[in-house]
This record gives structure tokens, sequence and C-alpha cells, in this order.
């Protein structure tokens, strides 16, 4: 930091005259781009307010614009399209104040003196800077504080660069004399680093310390691999590290008051009250707050306290108002719940994570409306799950799907797990199977979360090979339900001859949206007439090119995307000895002044070849003009010597509207009537061949099917044939205006249902292996809900991944509020329980993908009233409200009838009693 502080001073002085707003624009942004061009990890980025910023942006590029575009707001753009305001004066010096916290560092360290707000964005509050570029401003402008921040590797890969903004804060803990001090260090530091610096504060030498990870005071792990960084050693944002002074005899720690695995440390108490208070078990310092009350009465103020945003954090207070307001977990989590933790559970959270989200359900239910900042739940949730640490935005049902599993592991009442082994089904009667797989499970797992949340669906995989059918009964603790309106997707594909009988010919066929290759094949087989001597090859273009060949007839529909490019080729059916031809079209594109190069353009085409008899290259001349003879302007028949430019009739391409051509004209007039092609192909060797010359020339064609054929259009030839229909092949679905239909019929919810429940292959990547095939296969898969839940959690996959990139859906899903009647969708037909239920909290995401919001509605059931929770502002709402096209996840009960609660108590029995192995 010194260093930087240094430049930035020299810069200071070293300032030039005062330029125009221009002039400063437009060096700005050449040292900019040059800067970030070459950012590296180690280099430092400056924080700088918004609104100064903002500021310097809208003066610079005053003269831009005329006065009157000043509608377009907030542009942060040095390209000079900035909004011109009247005239503008020059801004002040750089004022940074309004990002710095109103308590200073405890830190020493000069890096840290000066602390900024902990809710910042950027975008919002500040912008980040390259060096050079604040180096720059400051020699203009002054100002400050001076607030850098390094980069550093991030992602999975090391290999992206992000700016620190919020380095890690610590809260370093000495023993035996009680000392405090809390630094800011970067999580890229190593351990060594933090030894380091550790005992400068303390003023401790290297050898005489031991440094803990002390989370929640309790000892974790002793950091002592001194390359290893604070990152891969998982600490977190706000934790304690424990300085433990070593016995300089024997290397133990002194116990004259310090601190151990046992005892509490809290800010402000001193050494000697640490060693009077111990643990039994954790958790058990929270007992004496708790108490044991109930749920709040009708006309109580609890469940109306709001959580604040801590920086990007709507996602995770949607989600935790929605659990907080199931009525089964608030009864339980405000009642002695700690005897029913699992503290040995490995894949559980020691209690910590139900610990947590107990105390912050306690406090949201408690009386009064003073929004509570959830920082501890936050800190433990970013300890045991680091995707949701930091201050990104994340997606609320991936964080909700976390939880729900975290708090069945922590409170899980079966201590020790049973080997089981699932028996297949073997034809025995579906009851019979669901009610072993479920006692299974509940020998495994039964707690809470597992009485409200879980159900049970079947699955049935059928092996497209060998038809083996394989039946499992699995439990569901949410259905993830597509958006989607109808079973059935339009296909376009461009259909090409090989025989010359017809001009290219584009097919739009409907086929089923989990369909397979084999469908699209079928469906277009049917559009284009094809032969019982024909087939089809169905191929992908990218760039001219024949990307990959589709003739697998099990793979997924799935696997085509929307805007992909699909050609199909029309040739004699495959027989032995027999190759595929592929013509590759070439034409001169101008590359330099005095350069030119051929490049592929077009559509390749395709024909079979019988390689039984030698093959010369007057066979593979007639081939391809067979197959470019519709494409001729003119029916010309040319002799060997004949002038080329000889006139004849005329054919305009439009009239082969049909698509047909006349084969036997097309026949005669390729017949020693057509000038040669300026074909080549590549033999084994690798050796160009020319086969424009030499009729009766025996080629040796390559081993490897396809052949592959080069066709250098020349101008000449460009003028005897249309390319044109060899161009501009269509995407496989164009998407245009909605129509009118689908903006009045919204989607409904039992749709999507039907749509998850249908029979689908599965992914590629997801392949089953076949027990009687012996070998991974693309089954079937179809499922059916069997056992329903108490509560049904419903996910609306809203996002989705074209290409890599991310897509959300903004589809209106008219889900019921009341009456949401699944009786028809449950398989199992013994239980008399109502399966009509009502919803009571939904999580709604506004916005696009990484800079969107979440709230959550629900429904206090207590007043029959619905409110919208927006982080820590709550407002009440009308039920008509609660419908819109950003509702994301919904929560619904069981509505509770007399018979229903009595087969409740059955079912709960023959859960406990029906495992007898």
């Amino acid at each position: 930091m010194t260093e930087v502080a240094t430049e930035t001073l020299t810069a200071a002085t070293t300032s030039t005259k005062e330029l125009g707003p221009e002039e400063e624009r437009v060096l700005i942004r050449d040292i900019a781009i040059a800067a970030e061009a070459n950012t590296k990890e180690g280099d430092f980025f400056f924080l700088i307010t918004q609104k100064w910023w903002q500021h310097w942006i809208d003066y610079v590029n005053q003269e831009q614009q005329p006065s009157n575009n000043s509608n377009n707001e907030g542009s942060t753009s040095l390209s000079g399209d900035s909004p011109a305001l009247s005239i503008l004066k020059r801004p002040s010096g750089i004022d940074n104040s309004d990002l710095i916290s109103d308590g200073l560092s405890e830190d020493s360290n000069p890096d840290s003196s000066v602390e900024i707000r902990d809710t910042l964005l950027e975008g919002r509050d500040y912008v980040l800077l390259p060096q050079q570029v604040w180096n720059q401003l400051y020699s203009w402008y002054g100002g400050g504080p001076t607030l850098s921040r390094k980069v550093i590797n991030s992602g999975l890969s090391q290999t992206e660069f992000a700016v620190e903004v919020y380095p890690l804060r610590l809260q370093l803990l000495a023993t035996p004399k009680g000392d405090r001090s809390t630094i800011r260090i970067s999580k890229k530091e190593t351990i060594g680093e933090l030894h380091r610096r550790a005992c400068e504060i303390f003023y401790l030498d290297l050898e005489q310390v031991s440094i803990w990870d002390y989370y929640g005071h309790r000892k974790h792990a002793l950091m002592n691999d001194m390359d290893k960084t604070l990152d891969d050693a998982n600490i977190q944002m706000d934790q304690d590290i424990l300085v433990e002074v070593l016995n300089n005899v024997n290397g133990t720690a002194l116990n004259g008051g310090g601190l151990s695995a046992n005892k509490i440390a809290s800010r402000g108490y001193s050494a000697e009250q640490l060693q009077n208070q111990t643990l039994s078990y954790p958790g058990k310092e929270l007992d004496n707050n708790y108490g044991n009350s109930g749920v709040i009465t009708r006309g109580a103020s609890g469940g109306l306290t709001g959580l604040l945003n801590l920086g990007n954090t709507c996602f995770m207070n949607s989600a935790i108002q929605c659990l907080v307001h199931t009525p089964e977990f608030a009864k339980y989590f405000r009642e002695d719940y700690h005897q029913e933790i699992n503290w040995q559970n490995p894949l559980g959270m020691v209690g910590e994570l139900a610990l947590a989200f107990g105390e912050l359900l306690r406090k949201l239910w408690a009386p009064g409306r003073t929004p509570v900042a959830p920082r501890p739940f936050k800190a433990k949730l970013a300890r045991f799950a680091p995707q949701f640490s930091g201050y990104n935005q994340h997606d609320s049902q991936e964080l909700l799907a976390f939880l729900l599993d975290g708090l069945h592991e922590d409170l899980n009442r079966v201590k020790h797990k049973p080997y089981i082994n699932s028996r297949d089904a073997d034809g025995r009667p579906d009851e019979e199977v669901a009610d072993e797989y479920w006692a299974n499970h509940i020998a495994r797992n039964d707690s809470i979360i597992v009485d409200v949340c879980q159900g049970q669906y079947k699955s049935t995989l059928v092996c497209p090979v060998c038809n083996k059918v394989s039946v499992t009964f699995d439990p569901f603790m949410y259905l993830s339900l597509p958006l989607q309106f109808t079973t059935t997707r339009t296909m376009t594909i461009t259909v090409f001859t090989s025989d010359g009988s017809a001009l290219p010919s584009t097919y739009t066929v409907t086929v089923p949206k989990q369909g397979r290759y084999r469908d699209l094949i079928q469906a277009l087989s049917n559009a284009c007439s094809l032969k019982q001597t024909e087939e089809i090859k169905l191929v992908e273009i990218r760039n001219h090119l024949i990307h990959r060949f589709l003739d697998d007839s099990f793979l997924s529909l799935s696997t085509i995307k929307d805007d992909d490019h699909l050609a199909a080729y029309k040739i004699q059916k495959s027989a032995k000895g027999n190759v595929l031809l592929q013509l590759i079209h070439r034409r001169q594109e101008q590359e330099t002044s005095d350069a030119q190069r051929w490049k592929p353009f077009g559509t390749p085409l395709a024909s079979s070849l019988s390689c039984d008899d030698v093959i010369t290259n007057g066979d593979i001349q007639t081939i391809v003009q067979t197959m470019l003879s519709p494409l001729l302007k003119e029916r010309i028949k040319y002799h060997d010597n004949s002038d080329p430019s000889t006139s004849g009739v005329a054919t305009d391409p439009s009239d082969h509207s049909s698509g047909e051509v006349d084969t036997n004209r097309a026949s005669s007039s390729i017949s020693n009537v057509l000038p040669r092609l300026p074909l080549q192909l590549f033999d084994e060797g690798k050796t160009c061949i020319d086969l424009s010359v030499g009729d009766d020339k025996a080629v040796n064609l390559p081993a490897a099917s396809p052949i592959i054929l080069y066709l250098d259009w020349t101008s000449r030839l460009l003028e005897k044939y249309n390319e044109n229909y060899l161009e501009n092949l269509p995407e496989v679905f164009k998407y245009g205006p909605i129509t009118k239909k689908a903006r009045t019929e919204p989607l409904s919810l039992y749709t999507c249902l039907e749509a998850f429940l249908r029979e689908e292959p599965l992914v590629p990547e997801d392949m089953w292996y076949c027990p009687q095939c012996k070998e991974q296969r693309q089954a079937s898969k179809k499922l059916d809900l069997w056992r329903l839940p108490e509560v049904l959690v419903i996910h609306l996959k809203r996002f989705s991944y074209i290409r890599s990139m991310k897509h959300k859906l903004e589809t209106f899903v008219n889900f019921p509020i009341h009456d949401f009647d699944l009786t028809n969708y449950v398989a199992d037909k013994r239980s008399s329980r109502s399966q009509l239920y009502e919803l009571y909290a939904l999580t709604n995401h506004y916005g696009g993908m990484g800079s969107g919001h979440y709230t959550a509605h629900i429904k206090l059931l207590d007043e029959n009233r619905w409110y919208n929770f927006d982080d820590s502002h709550i407002s009440p709402i009308n039920e008509e409200d609660v419908k819109s096209a950003a509702a994301y996840v919904l929560f619904y009960r069981r509505v509770k009838s007399d018979t229903s609660a009595s087969d409740a108590g059955s079912r709960r029995v023959r859960d406990r009693t029906s495992y007898k192995h």
C-alpha cells in the first residue's frame, strides 16, 4: 500500500496543465483500455464513488451530444455517447467519504487504515478504476481518501481475475493475555503471512505461537501449513482466529487464563472471565435465551419482521422467510429441538446450521418489527457452503435446496445409519415395492424435514434396445417443473437431392418435444416423399462445413438447439462397398489489397458412391454435375470444344417452385455437354489430385468415409449456376412475435406438472446402465407421484442454459392459490388422505440474470392475510396480486380434513414399523 500511495502522490505532483473535457475523456479512455488489457494478479484497482464518477462522465461527455438528449440516465461510458446536460461545471475534488464506514479499523496495518461500508455495491455505490486511471484523475482533482484493492485469481480454475473489494476481516484472540485485534487480510494470503501479521501485532516471535481456526469459538484446525492460502483453509469473513502462546520449554499452551476448545471467547471479556465459562456441548449456551415459547396466537405481532439486505442477500432473505413462515417449522424451532440435533452426523454441520436457523427464526417471530441483520446465519452459511459466501447474487432455489438438505442432516434422528441393499421390483406389486423403499429411506433418514417436506415418486426406465423395464421409488424434497406450453416442437430442415431430381427444398415438420432423432428422420422422410430405395442423412452445418452427422437414432432431440442449422441429404440406401461423397464449395475472398484466398461458402452437398469398380476422374465429374444440375441457370448443351457462351433456353430457378426437375433433361444435359468442374481431392497420402483433367484416370480414393471433394467456384462458373440455393440455410426454429393465442392463454401449473411427469428420453450426459444389455443406454424415463408431503415445494424452472449462456423465462404461470387438486396425479390409490393443497408462500424473481431481485409473498395463516416481504420492508397485499410472471418457488400446504388427519397418524405408524430387515 505504501508504494501505491507514493505513486499516487507522485502523480499528483506531476499534474499537467488543465485540459478540456474532451481531452480528459480521450486520455482517460486510452489509459483505461491499455491498463485493463494488461491486468494481472497483484495489480491494484481503486474505488471511487459512483456519484463523483457519474458527475465526471457527464462533464467530459457534454460536448459529444446535443443538449436535447438529456433523457438518458445513468451512463458511465467513455466512448462519447453519454447524455449532455446543460453546461456542467468541472467536478471538485474526489470525495469518497460516502464509502467510508463510521467506525475506524482496529488494524494497525496501513493497508487497511480506512474501512469501507459493508453493504456497498459496484455500479450503485462505486466503480473500480485501474491504478493508472486513478493516478491520472488524482493528479487532476486530488481529494480522497485513497481506497486501493488488489486483483486476485478467482473462479474454479483460478484463471479469472477479480478485485478483492472486501478482504477478510478477522478477529485475532491472543491467549493467555486475552488481547484482541481486528485485521484485514486477503483470502489469497498464506497462513504464513497471517502468522507474521499476528506476531507483529501482539509483539510475539513466530516460534512462540500456534494459530487455530477458531470459528464459532471452537478449535477446528491447527493452521500450520504455512504455504496454504486462507481461502483454501476455508477461513470466513468476521470469524475468530486463536493466537495461542506456547510454553517455551515443552511447546504446550500456557494455561494462565488461556482459551481452549471448551471456553467461550466473547468481545469485551477478560481472560479471567473467560476462564470460568465452559461448554458441555455446542449450543448449550443458547438455552437460557431460547425458552419454550409456543406458536404466537392470532392477534400477536409476531411474524412480520424483515431481514436487512447485507449486500445482494435478497436471495437468502426470501428463502428464509418462506421457511420461517412454514407453520410446522415455526412450531418446531420455537420449542426445545436441541435433543434432536445430530452432533455426530458426518453429512451434517455438527448442528451449527440448525442452531443458527433456529436462533434466526425465533428472532423473526419475536414481538416487534425491528428488522434483523442475518449476519451470524450468513457466516454459518458461508462456512458450510462456500458457494454462497461473499456478496454476489445467487439462485434462491439452490440455497433453499441446500438449507433443506443441511437442516435434515443436522436434525436426523437416525444416529447410526444401517446399510440397506434395495431389491429390484422383479414383478412385485408397486404398493409392496414402494412401501419397502420408503421404509428403507426412513430407516436412514428421519427428521422434521422428512416429516414435512419429503414425498416419493415412482421412476420407470425402459431400455430402447432390449425393452428391459426398471422400477424404483425415490424420495423428493421439491418438484422442479419445466415451463413449456406444448409437447411438440417444429423444426425446419433443408433437403438436398443427390440425383439431380429436385432443387433444395425447405421443410418444417412437427416432432415430439422430448423425441429422438428417429422421430425427426421419420417426419422428414414423410414430408419429402422418400423412396424405398433412398435414405436420409441428417447433418448439422457450421461455418459452411458438416459439423456432425446426426445418425444415432436413439439420441434426444433436445441436443438440437433452435439456432442450429440442419441439412438432410436424400441418397441411395447404403450398400456394401458404398462410401459417402461430400462436396465442399469454395470461392475467392479478398484478404488484403493484393492477396486472395479460397474460403468455404454455402451448404455442402453429399452423394453415395459405389467403390466396387474402379472410380475415374470422369465418374466423379458426372456425380458432381448431377448433384449441381438443378442449379443450372440455363439448360445449355455444350460440346467439348464449343463456345460456352452459346445461348440456349433460359430457365428461371423460380420456375421450380415445386422443387421438381425433369430428370431426363438433367441427364441429357450432363452427358458430354457440361464444362469441366474444377474439383480437387486429397488422397490417402494427402496429395491434392486435380479431377478436372484425365477422364479415364483412376482415382486413389481414401479408405475413410466420407470422401471430401472441394469445388472452387470461379466467376465463370458462378455465371452458369444459381448458387443462392446453397446459401442462407435457415435455423431449426426462428423466434417470431408471440401469437395472440399464446398471449391470451397463460400456462397452467397443471400443464407444467404433466410435462414433468411425461415420458421422455434421458439426456446423453445421464445415460442408464442397462443390466440386461450390459451397456450404457439412453433409456426412456417416466415419473409418477406416489406419495405427497405435508408441504409441497414447487420450483418453476425459469433459468436455462443455451450454449453456455444462462437465460430467464418470463413466462406467466397460472398457479392456483386455493384447491390445488393433485388427486388424479397420485399413482398410489390406497390412501384416503386429501390431496388438496393451498398456497401459503412463494418467492419471486424480478429482472434478468445476475442483476435481479428476490422478494417473498407470504400468507400469515392466523390473520388469513397476504404480505409482501421485500428484505426489511413488509407491506400487506391483496390476494389477487400474489400471482405474477415473477413467481419462482411455490410453497403449498395440504388442506387438512378429518379423514386425512386420521390417515396421517396411521401412515406415520406404518412408516415406523414396516421396515423388517
